[in-house]
């Protein structure tokens, strides 16, 4: 008999916004260790909103958040500093630090969070972009590379710390098909090589039915979950008009224009 997945995050009722403003209310989720998890909804639903709860950078108006057995909410000094080095994040843009060498900024996270000697650091820096194919650029500044070539180097840096857990924030967002199927590649490789839990953000139906284990879809008129499953389930058996919509790349009437289009 298998056992169950172990959780590595879980959600619990959580109410998400700013100030007064709910986004998104009642959510509840779990995600499991080493699955490839996404999170989809139509622009403005709160899907980037959701992301920077799961990470931290803003504190839930209510509901918990729960971390590899830890409750990112309540957490705090360095208890909660060693949570957040358990995760890596790559943000939309890559933000990449434009004077500093792709080795350079890789190694950022061991130069602020370790007291390895450079020669060490370096080494593990190189290291994570061998994973990601990027040994040969070491040397390279971010704008000596392509929009993919930097997407890769900033998880290279988000990996550098050895972290269980990957946010990706629109990895696959201004690139090339053929650059994105890369990428979905890559981290499917990762995910199935290293048991590295994937929670990503994006629109991008191809690639979801490529890596994704798992999605959840939320709506920005009911500001919760409409949706939890297998992508390809949610877009052949949804009985939810809304998720039928998103997943079959149909117009809103009134615009004639399609909810994936509107991302």
């Amino acid at each position: 008999m298998s056992s169950a997945p172990e959780v590595i995050i879980q959600v619990k009722d959580l109410a998400a916004g700013y100030g007064a403003r709910i986004i998104l209310e009642h959510v509840s989720f779990q995600v499991y260790c080493g699955e490839v998890f996404i999170i989809l909804g139509r622009s403005g639903s709160g899907k980037s909103t959701l992301m920077k709860h799961l990470i931290g950078l803003n504190p839930p108006l209510s509901g918990e958040v729960w971390i590899e057995g830890q409750d990112l909410v309540c957490v705090k000094g360095h208890e909660r500093r060693r949570l957040l080095r358990t995760f890596g994040v790559l943000y939309q843009s890559g933000a990449l630090f434009g004077s500093m060498t792709i080795l350079e900024n890789v190694r950022l996270p061991l130069d602020e969070f370790t007291e390895l000697p450079l020669v060490a650091r370096n080494f593990v820096a190189l290291s994570k972009l061998k994973l990601v194919g990027l040994a040969n650029v070491a040397q390279a500044l971010p704008a000596e590379l392509s929009g993919g070539m930097q997407k890769r180097a900033a998880i290279a840096r988000a990996m550098a710390l050895d972290p269980r857990i990957l946010f990706l924030d629109e990895p696959s967002g201004g690139l090339d098909p053929i650059t994105s199927a890369g990428l979905d590649q890559l981290i499917t490789q990762l995910s199935g090589d290293f048991g590295i839990t994937f929670v990503i953000v994006t629109h991008e139906l191809e690639s979801i039915y490529r890596i994704a284990a798992r999605a959840i879809m939320v709506d920005t008129h009911s500001r919760t979950i409409i949706a939890e499953g297998v992508p390809a389930d949610l877009r052949d058996k949804s009985t939810d008009p809304r998720v039928r919509q998103f997943f079959r790349r149909e117009a809103d009437p009134e615009t004639g224009v399609s909810q994936t289009q509107q991302l």
